[in-house]
């Protein structure tokens, strides 16, 4: 039976019922838990994401994977916390958004080092926790194009995950020439790659996502609630038919078994003020009646949120 880490430990695939593939407990660049304009008291924390998790729950969730990687506010305990008190299943990531997101210390690690520090925190634990990473992230820094840095990341993260089973996540899917060519050198399948953030409203019109579907990898549209219709939309917004019609037509090409989906949103941002309204239930609320809207039907909404995370996530091994 294929199993998947949680922070409360490893269950079979078949309890992770629907999936919310990409979102945030909190994230933050390094550093922003000492600035006191946005510090926040644990209760504070606590007040802002237990009700969004049981909302979730509540509108039928069973599963979150938090993508918020090394440096950037993992708390794997305050995790455990959470995931006993709302009944959410929370699958916890080793592996960087992105090298410019990487504290200094890791600025020259090796491949070597960098995938034994992955595998420790997906076979041993992350930290003292004894809560084990269930995904690996991965991630272009800024600029559009993959440094040093990146790419060392990338290849340790297909080392890691040829060596426990544990998939890769992609924070933006550019510079996927580089990305896939690690990928193969490594003999990593890139059906155990989600190519994330492929409907961002920065980076869509460079991200050859039928190219990558065409060459294995799955698709994460994850982005969902970015709208620039939102009172104060951040930069990556886009309007939310345009997104759903990229989204849809995705799968009407042949993709849908190649296809994720999720909302990228923050329970409690670190170090900004976070999108105002949106939460990762906009995937019940607003995400789910636009797709029966368009006329996709129960099977395939099933597809995309219960057995394709489920496959995507199950380990290998």
């Amino acid at each position: 039976m294929s199993r998947v880490n949680t922070v409360l430990g490893s269950i079979p695939v078949e309890e992770l019922g629907f999936v919310a593939i990409h979102e945030h407990i909190g994230y933050g660049m390094p550093g922003s838990e000492l600035d006191t304009k946005w510090w926040k008291t644990p209760e504070q924390a606590y007040e802002e994401t237990v009700p969004k998790l049981r909302r979730f729950h509540e509108l039928g969730g069973g599963t979150f994977v938090d993508a918020t990687g090394i440096c950037n506010g993992r708390d794997i305990d305050y995790y455990r916390s959470l995931s006993a008190k709302t009944g959410v299943h929370i699958v916890a990531s080793t592996g960087f958004v992105g090298g410019d997101t990487a504290l200094p210390f890791f600025a020259n690690a090796t491949v070597e080092y960098l995938t034994a520090q992955f595998v420790h925190e997906i076979t041993v634990g992350i930290g003292t926790s004894g809560g084990r990473a269930g995904i690996i992230k991965v991630g272009v820094s800024r600029g559009g194009r993959m440094t040093d840095l990146d790419k060392r990341i990338y290849r340790a993260a297909a080392r890691a995950s040829l060596a426990t089973g544990v998939p890769v996540l992609t924070h933006l899917a550019i510079d996927a020439e580089n990305a896939i060519a690690i990928f193969n050198e490594e003999g990593l399948d890139l059906d155990r790659v989600l190519f994330g953030h492929v409907d961002d409203g920065v980076n869509f019109d460079k991200t050859r996502d039928t190219w990558i579907a065409d060459q294995g990898g799955r698709i994460g549209f994850d982005t969902f609630g970015y709208e620039t219709e939102l009172p104060d939309p951040p930069f990556w917004a886009r309007p939310r038919k345009d997104r759903l019609d990229h989204f849809l037509r995705f799968i009407g090409q042949g993709h849908l078994g190649k296809v994720l989906a999720s909302a990228d949103a923050n329970c409690s941002p670190l170090g900004w003020p976070g999108v105002k309204g949106h939460t990762v239930n906009y995937i019940f609320e607003d995400l789910v009646p636009d797709l029966r809207a368009a006329g996709v039907d129960e099977a395939t909404i099933t597809t995309i949120f219960v057995d394709n995370p489920a496959s995507f996530l199950a380990m290998q091994k």
